[in-house]
């Protein structure tokens, strides 16, 4: 039911307040209309008694007490959906800016949601193929998982991002059925330009549909962007069947969207002037991925944030670890060192692997070979801690040989070309091939059967 008002009681920044209103509720809409008919969209962020405040899309500037009419629609922001969003760029709020018109939706949901019953909820099992050998093999990302990108400013992460969306995959032949949904939260025109020109060259783009909030774009649009894809991914995944990827980046320009929201209605705030809700707002985001019963898509998160001054122990990492299944760290030494991508391999994981990879998923050997390298890896860091102590030549000739692994699994494991696209059988005969460097004795995490068949010096000569 509408229900309609004239004039404001107060303005304040984006935010304006209505008083001797009923029957409104929290996220509705509202339409202003001005003396000169120009309108412009608010959406209720704040109800106390009588008092309704609203947040203005399009900013308050030439906005006065007494020349608006308010109209509150009875429903919260609603998003167009149907199949051909698949292709199409939207702005934060879900409005084309592709030049293609409007969407002809088949129907109209909530960008809020329902929260997914977990009891109809499915253990996420099956994995999706990123084509980047640190991740598909050491953090896999399992269909349904939800496995945030931790980074840095100035890190290669929109490269990254650009790579993944153009080589993901499912398993061959469901293809078909598999597409991406990309949101972008405060970036500058030219990132967005740069997201949209890689898409169209490398052909991704009739598989994804695209959400841009700029940063000149508003404050609000900002909290709605990952909401409104979140909403055609869901869409995609269980009433289309689809296996659906969402990257969402970065989620750092949403939490500090929500901070400046979070002042400006005179909350108080938490740890570094979050809101003290931060953790069940973005608990609301990230718990929109995972399969259910009776629907053979999914919805698979890849949030990427930036991490102020590289702090993994900032409110926005913090938080982000605690609701999320594991994370891929990106390190600024190994950037600096020229390594793409520049992930740290110790500090990432991905906590569902273990029940989508090996046999019937990667191969039989894929859950070996992890353990072997992750252990083998940390083994380096030693050895590096005490080549700085003791020097280089005074290392026993096993420590040397971790060394010598270390310096070749960072350059030809974690390091390849923004254009290269492993497949995981390439992958997990590069890792056993750099396995093969080190003596058979230390490969302890592996069973004998399975060391035998894949532990080949002859294979390690290249990296000598």
């Amino acid at each position: 039911m509408k229900t309609l008002k004239l004039g404001l009681d107060d303005i304040n920044g984006s935010l304006v307040a209505l008083e001797g209103v009923s029957g409104i509720g929290y996220d509705e809409i509202a339409t202003l209309e001005l003396t000169d008919g120009s309108k412009r969209t608010g959406r209720v962020v704040a109800i106390e008694a009588d008092r309704v405040v609203l947040q203005i899309f399009e900013g308050t500037n030439g906005l006065s007490l007494d020349n608006t009419k308010t109209e509150f629609m009875g429903k919260p922001m609603c998003l167009p959906l149907s199949a051909e969003i698949l292709g199409r760029t939207f702005n934060g709020a879900g409005r084309p800016i592709d030049g293609f018109g409007e969407v002809f939706p088949e129907k109209y949901s909530d960008i809020n949601s329902l929260p997914i019953n977990p009891v109809s909820r499915v253990y996420p099992r099956n994995y999706i193929r990123t084509g980047i050998s640190t991740i598909d093999c050491l953090m896999t990302l399992i269909r349904g998982q939800k496995l945030p990108i931790f980074s840095g400013n100035g890190l290669d992460h929109n490269k990254l991002a650009v790579q993944i969306v153009r080589q993901a995959r499912i398993a061959e032949g469901e293809n078909k059925d598999f597409c991406i949904v990309f949101a972008a939260m405060g970036v500058k025109n030219d990132v967005a330009e740069y997201f949209r020109r890689c898409f169209e060259e490398n052909g991704s783009i009739m598989r994804v549909a695209m959400f841009l909030n700029l940063a000149n774009d508003p404050i609000i649009e900002r909290i709605l962007t990952p909401r409104c894809a979140l909403t055609a991914a869901e869409y995609l995944a269980f009433e289309k069947n689809m296996h659906v990827l969402v990257v969402l980046t970065d989620m750092t320009s949403y939490a500090e969207a929500l901070r400046e929201i979070s002042s400006s209605k005179g909350e108080i705030p938490g740890r570094k002037g979050y809101p003290g809700y931060l953790y069940s707002d973005l608990a609301s985001i990230y718990e929109r991925a995972g399969v259910i019963e009776g629907a053979s898509g999914s919805v698979t998160q890849l949030p990427i944030l930036s991490m102020p001054n590289d702090d993994i122990t900032h409110p926005i990492p913090d938080l982000t670890g605690y609701i999320t299944e594991g994370q891929i760290v990106l390190d600024r030494g190994l950037s600096n060192a020229g390594i793409y991508p520049p992930i740290s391999v110790l500090p990432s994981l991905s906590r569902l692997m273990k029940d989508g990879i090996g046999e019937g998923y990667t191969r039989a050997d894929h859950s070996s070979c992890s353990n072997q390298l992750f252990a083998a890896y940390a083994k380096v860091q030693d050895a590096i801690s005490l080549a700085s102590v003791i020097g280089e030549d005074e290392l026993s000739p096993v420590d040397k040989k971790y060394l010598h692994f270390g310096r070749m699994f960072d350059k030809y494991f974690v390091s390849q070309s923004a254009n290269e696209n492993r497949s995981i059988e390439e992958t997990l005969d590069l890792g056993w091939a750099l396995l093969s460097l080190l003596p058979k004795s230390e490969l302890d995490r592996v069973d004998e059967a399975m060391l035998n068949a894949m532990y080949d010096p002859a294979k390690a000569e290249r990296f000598v």
